[in-house]
């Protein structure tokens, strides 16, 4: 690979190239996406297009599964060269990679059942009166070429062979990955493996390309180009509004399907809060500094009513923080905007710092914040995620708060409620407030771990998502980069099954 960029099955230098910032081991130079390399990686893709749009559902599934042998080949290295560059711990890559394999199988799988075709046929009815009805089918067609963006925080299940590359591609449609400055190297193993893959299945090489970073003009003429359809993208809300904005700016404009954030608010009921308040503020600790915190579902807002069971609570919370090390962050950019975020949120009126820590440059400590539900209110950007091991306890002043606050917040991921069977009136009121604010609603359990499943959804209204009919986990992604089609009197002899 030697740094390079795979564009239609040939790794491409270009002019300029970038020196990675691993957290362990030495830096290593790669060469920098450019727009003259996106702009033939999406003419190739178009052109893949033609037979990889219009191949059978084995075909691609066999691709698929393909995909994940080769990746599993790789294994040990890109364990490796994914610890040297993020810092996170062998063990997580070993899961996560487990994870992005099982998300390829599972599409294949998905596919060859057919099911997500929507097939649906009303027969002719030439005798209808007054007029008669023509034979009328209807099919989900793929989109033509995706571009993906890789993610921060996830260097293989929401990267280069991740799930929005591996729905795009059950779909039919060609994939153009833009790697993540900050695991060149993951990317470019994985994106070997995909291209491996392509060539033992014998498609097109138009099939995937993977261009490195090149800053914002590499990711702008990636969206704007006319022959990407949609695009896939997993990272911050500052970064993704401006891409989203870009795709409906062009002259034909796309879909934009980006999970950008959410601070995944826990509801503490009473019931609750009495019977186990211990036992939840120590799986909180836990589920808040997992990882660092940097998990897009990081849970870090708690609601729970004011007493004596709330000062116990927010003990606990603190005691299990405090025994929790610094850990290695993802970039120094990313730690740099956590600690500042920190800095910033305590320093708001109301906001008590109950557990801070500061840290090596690239390091990270808990945090945790706490603030009455006036000064919450008073604040709005209180509301706001801030990426990293950080807590706020919402101290509110009665039941009928819970929500009033909800309410109030911006779309979520997730919400969480915590209750007993006592709590289920109160349970029943606050449901139809979450269900408009969030994708995904648990009930006594941690929302760190996202499933991939059937029924999963990961998505949510604006903030956490640009589109809130979509996911990006789950079997159900597929339908981002399909749209329905309906044939009308076609003759029995074409085959709508493929």
């Amino acid at each position: 690979m030697d740094g390079k960029n795979l564009i239609a099955g040939e790794w491409l230098a270009g002019p300029e190239s970038f020196v990675s910032t691993p957290a362990t081991g030495e830096p290593v130079s790669y060469c920098k996406g450019t727009p003259e390399l996106v702009d033939r990686a999406c003419e190739a893709a178009e052109e893949a297009f033609w037979s990889f749009g219009y191949s059978s559902r084995d075909a691609r599934a066999d691709f698929l599964d393909r995909i994940a042998d080769e990746i599993e080949a790789r294994g040990a290295e890109i364990t490796r060269i994914g610890t040297a560059e993020t810092g996170l711990p062998e063990a997580r890559l070993d899961g996560e990679r487990g994870r992005t394999t099982g998300q390829l199988r599972l599409f294949a799988e998905h596919i060859r059942k057919g099911d997500y075709l929507d097939l649906r046929h009303d027969p002719a009815l030439p005798d209808r009166q007054p007029l008669p009805r023509p034979d009328l089918q209807m099919v989900q067609r793929p989109v033509g070429p995706v571009a993906v963006f890789g993610a921060s925080n996830f260097p293989l299940a929401f990267s280069t062979a991740g799930g929005d590359t591996a729905a795009a591609l059950a779909a039919g449609c060609p994939v153009v990955v833009k790697g993540h400055p900050g695991h060149p190297g993951t990317g470019a193993l994985v994106a070997e493996a995909v291209d491996a893959a392509r060539r033992s299945c014998g498609l097109h090489p138009g099939v995937f390309s993977f261009v490195h970073d090149g800053g914002n003009a590499v990711g702008g003429a990636l969206v704007r180009h006319p022959r990407i359809k949609a695009v896939g993208f997993t990272g911050s809300l500052r970064g993704g509004r401006a891409l989203f904005d870009l795709c409906a700016a062009r002259d034909e404009p796309i879909p934009f399907f980006g999970e950008l954030g959410s601070v995944n608010p826990m509801f503490l009921l009473p019931g609750a809060l009495s019977a186990r308040g211990t036992e939840v503020a120590k799986g909180w600790a836990a589920s808040l500094t997992m990882g660092a915190g940097q998990f897009c579902t990081n849970p870090g807002l708690v609601l729970l009513p004011a007493g004596p069971e709330a000062e116990a609570f927010i003990a606990a919370v603190a005691a299990a923080l405090s025994e929790v090390p610094h850990q290695t962050m993802l970039t120094e950019g990313i730690a740099q905007a956590f600690n500042h975020g920190c800095q910033k949120m305590s320093e708001t009126k109301g906001v008590s710092a109950l557990v801070s820590s500061a840290a090596e440059p690239r390091a990270a400590g808990p945090h945790l914040l706490c603030v009455s539900q006036s000064d919450f209110s008073a604040n709005p950007a209180l509301a706001h995620e801030v990426f990293g091991p950080l807590g706020l306890v919402v101290v509110i002043n009665d039941t009928d708060s819970y929500a009033q606050i909800a309410r109030s917040l911006d779309g979520q991921l997730t919400a969480t409620v915590f209750m007993e069977s006592s709590d289920a009136a109160l349970a029943t009121e606050l449901l139809p407030v979450l269900e408009r604010k969030a994708g995904r609603v648990l009930f006594n359990g941690f929302p760190t771990g996202v499933e991939v499943a059937d029924s999963m959804v990961h998505g949510g209204p604006y903030p956490a998502s640009t589109n809130f009919g979509a996911t990006s986990v789950g079997t159900l992604s597929i339908r981002r980069f399909l749209r329905p089609v309906c044939y009308q009197n076609m003759p029995e002899a074409l085959d709508l099954m493929k």
